[in-house]
C-alpha cells in the first residue's frame, strides 16, 4: 500500500492536483475537508462529535480528524493506497497516521510539497473567495490562515525531510505543469 501525502499552504492547488493524481493513479483522494464535510452533512458518529465541538468554538481535536482518516482509509478503493490532501497537518496527526499505516501493511511513499510564492497566495485565495462569493475569506483571514499554516504545518516538512520523502514541486506552473512534475515526483519514488 502506498501512501502520498501532499503538502502545501491553502491556494497552492493541492485539491485540484490530488483530483488529477487521483485519475492517473488510481488512488483515491483523501481530503480531510471533503470527510469533515461528508460527516457533518450525514449526521454521522464521528461528525456529531466534530460538530459537539465546533458549536463550542473549538478546533475539533486531532483524534478525531484521525478516526475519520482510518475510517476512510478502510474503504474498499483505498486498498491500494491513497493520496492524503489536507492530512497530517500536525506533528500529533504525523504520529497517528505512522502508527495507522503501521496496522495496516501501508507505507509513504512521497511528500511533494507544493511551493507557491506568499503573496501568489493571498492573490489566488482572494480570487476564489470572490468567484465562489466566500465573504468569510478576507485578506486578514487568509493572511491568518498563512501564519497557522506556517506554525502547524510546515514543520511537518521537516520530519519527512529527515526520511528523505519531500520533493518540491514549483506551484507556480500552469495546472498541468505542475500535474506533470507531480506525476514524476511520484512515478520515482513509488
Amino acid at each position: 500500500m502506498k501512501f502520498i501525502v501532499l503538502v502545501g499552504p491553502p491556494g497552492a492547488g493541492k485539491g485540484t492536483q490530488a483530483k488529477l493524481l487521483e485519475k492517473s493513479l488510481g488512488l483515491p483522494q483523501v481530503s480531510t475537508g471533503d470527510l469533515f464535510r461528508y460527516n457533518l452533512k450525514n449526521d454521522t458518529d464521528l461528525g456529531k462529535l466534530a460538530r459537539s465541538y465546533m458549536d463550542r468554538g473549538e478546533l475539533v481535536p486531532d483524534g478525531v480528524t484521525v478516526a475519520m482518516v482510518k475510517e476512510r482509509l478502510a474503504q474498499p478503493d483505498a486498498t491500494n493506497g491513497a493520496i492524503l490532501d489536507g492530512f497530517p497537518r500536525t506533528q500529533v496527526q504525523a504520529d497517528a497516521l505512522e502508527q495507522l499505516l503501521e496496522e495496516i501493511g501501508g507505507r509513504i511513499c512521497a511528500v511533494p510539497n507544493i511551493v507557491v510564492d506568499f503573496e501568489e497566495l493571498v492573490q489566488r485565495l482572494l480570487k476564489r473567495a470572490q468567484i465562489e462569493g466566500r465573504t468569510d475569506d478576507s485578506e486578514d483571514t487568509i493572511r491568518t490562515r498563512m501564519r497557522v499554516y506556517e506554525e502547524q504545518t510546515k514543520p511537518l516538512l521537516d520530519y519527512y525531510e529527515k526520511r528523505g520523502l519531500v520533493v518540491n514541486v514549483n506551484g507556480q506552473q500552469d495546472i498541468e505543469a505542475v500535474q506533470q512534475d507531480l506525476r514524476r515526483v511520484v512515478e520515482q519514488a513509488c
